[in-house]
């Protein structure tokens, strides 16, 4: 069954390899597997279904290709006899440590570029990485932090968080983050479930335009998170080092902390490299807390080989590459940005949002930075979209080779506007990834064509899949998103959770020993790309037509006057579902049932009659986090009567709109 009723024959191909793949360490590997291993190859898909039917051969040629840095080799890469939700451990007897490799790169290359809405730029070379790094480190040593200890970072996106990390990482501390636009309170609840021992923050920064002040925030979590020894404040300015903390328990200035790294001759001891296995918790991060307090997700150092296996059979290593990076400590991709190093790219650290400071903003910088790969969110392309952002005559966009999208559903019409109105030969493609994944388990691969809303393909060593509610596994139909074989940069586990049922319980209970990612997706029988469709505590189910709100939208929001939208499930007393339809209207246009009969007509000629909401309700304004991410199960709490947490929600003010919907009478 199609449930979509969509024509998988038709897809429309946005973009299409151009002549012979000539990336040489992709054709090196292939060479090797097909030497060492009689494998053949004759196109991606091939090489893929190898990947994953030989795990430990794929992983432990990676492991070697990359020329990871270890003290002890691996004795085993992984016991597949291990139920994946008992967590086995990925290349059993290696010792290695994180930091180590990512200051592999001791050289003048262009490691970091410093810049913001507030900020002057600056460069600084991996080797002057390498040198703060190891200041902070000898600092942490000096104050007593040893392996296993935790440090939280709760700052905006600047070089500090990174020289931190390393330092940590190199100690085999434990680096955990919350992002800096929330709340104190929230701020609490992620970092009391894990109890470091010093935090790192800011006293201000400007991001899109506003300002944001954290030492009032700073001073409460400083006076109730009771396990806090010292509070490490980077000055944003060197003014701000005028302002008094003394309010703010165990708080310095950082120049004060680095101080203790300094010997008395004014020499920095050097850096010792910790060497722990691939399994010793590396990163703490969090859910977003929508349906309850946060999980504090573990991660080891296993993202250090997805980043080498993108880089080296995904991506051509080039010099002069640069990757534009706004996402603070607290996101998932905070954590593979700075794992970049590895690589010996660039990686621009830009501290604010830079899309709507003028209308041109973006792609000047684009070119100011010679910026060859930019991640964009959907609803940032939205947001250029409706207020034509777009480049200029006087923009080359020339250095621009690939535009990446993600952290929520990418719709249809994203495509459409990059390649009309951005550029028109780039790759644009959307990824997928998690706060669960230290990397991609969907993305591209410059051998497959670009189809229009569709993720062209697993990656590499991932075994993705699409099961319905009985665990079998479907082609062109909605069913829930899985991984069925291990993977080195799925989680350790939760922090706490010492017998690993809560983790069990969060992603192992509906299917049994395959990791279930929580998103709805359908695979393209024809195509076999991925179209993400929402959260599967998102569906809908009215009628008994399951569907996800995407599709809604992908025909809602294409209405001139509609500027948002937003589907949600509401239940009668007797359990039974409707769709209720929230649309948020551009200026100048208004509310009406005739604007109603004709959402419903193409919802219907679009999708079908099952798929058209029941009640459809205008809104002033949509939920959404920090990235930008419609909160669908929030709006579905409240319509429904049950208890919610709003903490992560960017703007609050929002839920107002949906707290008196009339009731779903039986």
């Amino acid at each position: 069954m199609n449930p979509n009723n969509q024509n998988f024959e038709n897809a429309q191909m946005m973009w299409k390899p151009i002549g012979i793949d000539h990336r040489k360490k992709r054709k090196k590997f292939l060479s090797i597997l097909e030497e060492k291993y009689g494998a053949k190859f004759g196109d991606y898909w091939d090489f893929h279904k190898w990947s994953v039917e030989h795990l430990e051969e794929f992983w432990a040629e990676i492991w070697d290709f990359a020329g990871i840095i270890y003290s002890q080799t691996f004795e085993k890469v992984i016991d597949l006899s291990i139920p994946m939700s008992d967590r086995p451990n990925w290349f059993e007897g290696a010792k290695l440590n994180f930091a180590e490799n990512l200051l592999r790169n001791r050289d003048d290359r262009i490691a970091l570029i410093m810049t913001g809405e507030d900020r002057e730029t600056k460069k600084m070379t991996y080797n002057e990485v390498y040198e703060i790094a190891q200041l902070y480190a000898s600092a942490f040593r000096k104050f007593g932090i040893k392996k296993g200890d935790r440090i939280a970072c709760f700052m905006s996106n600047r070089e500090e968080p990174i020289f931190a990390m390393l330092g940590a990482a190199s100690i085999g501390a434990i680096w955990t983050g919350a992002l800096p636009f929330i709340g104190a309170e929230a701020a609490l609840n992620r970092f009391k479930l894990v109890a470091p021992r010093i935090m790192i923050t800011v006293d201000r920064f400007r991001n899109n335009g506003a300002e944001i002040e954290m030492l009032h925030k700073v001073q409460k979590i400083a006076a109730e998170l009771e396990c806090l020894e010292k509070v490490i404040i980077v000055p944003s300015k060197e003014e701000s080092k005028l302002k008094d903390i003394s309010g703010i328990k165990n708080s310095c200035f950082l120049d004060d902390f680095l101080q203790l790294g300094v010997e008395e001759d004014g020499s920095v001891p050097p850096i010792v490299f910790e060497q722990l296995p691939l399994s010793h918790p590396l990163f703490i991060s969090y859910t977003s807390g929508t349906t309850g307090l946060p999980k504090p997700l573990v991660h080891g150092s296993g993202g250090l080989i997805e980043v080498a296996k993108v880089h080296y059979l995904n991506r051509e290593p080039k010099t002069g590459q640069s990757y534009l990076s706004m996402s603070p400590v607290g996101w998932a991709s905070w954590n593979m940005t700075s794992a970049y190093l590895f690589t010996g790219i660039t990686v621009i650290l830009y501290e604010g949002v830079p899309y709507f400071l003028s209308p041109t903003y973006l792609w000047d910088l684009i070119d100011k930075f010679q910026l060859s790969t930019l991640f964009l969110s959907p609803s940032v392309l939205d947001e250029l979209e409706k207020r034509n952002y777009v480049p200029t005559e006087k923009h080359s966009l020339e250095s621009l080779s690939v535009i990446v999208c993600g952290a929520s559903v990418v719709k249809p019409n994203n495509y459409d506007f990059v390649y009309k109105k951005i550029k028109k030969n780039a790759i644009f493609f959307s990824g997928y990834g998690s706060t669960e994944l230290m990397g991609a388990c969907m993305a591209f691969d410059a051998t497959l064509p670009i189809y229009r809303g569709e993720i062209p393909c697993p990656t590499l060593g991932f075994d993705l899949d699409c099961l319905d509610d009985s665990g079998n596994s479907v082609l062109g139909e909605i069913g829930e998103l899985v991984i069925k074989k291990p993977a080195p940069s799925l989680p350790l586990g939760l922090w706490g959770d010492t017998d690993g049922s809560r983790f069990r319980e969060t992603y192992f209970s509906k299917y049994q020993d395959v990791f279930a990612l929580g998103d709805l997706g359908i695979i393209n029988p024809v195509t076999r790309g991925i179209i993400i469709c929402c959260r599967s505590d998102e569906t809908l189910k009215p009628r008994g037509v399951r569907f996800g709100s995407s599709e809604i939208y992908n025909i809602v929001n294409l209405f001139p006057e509609i500027r948002d939208s937003l589907c949600v499930s509401q239940y009668n007393k007797s359990n039974n579902e409707r769709a209720v339809l929230f649309v948020q209207m551009k200026k100048g246009y208004s509310f009406n049932e005739e604007l109603v009969d004709r959402i419903r007509l193409e919802i219907k000629n679009g999708l079908s009659d099952g798929h058209v909401p029941e009640l459809i309700l205008e809104t002033n304004d949509i939920p959404h986090n920090m990235n930008g991410k419609k909160m669908e199960i929030l709006v579905k709490k409240i319509i429904n009567n049950m208890p919610y947490n709003a903490e992560t929600v960017a703007n609050p003010q929002s839920l107002e709109n949906y707290k008196n919907i009339p009731p779903y009478e039986d």
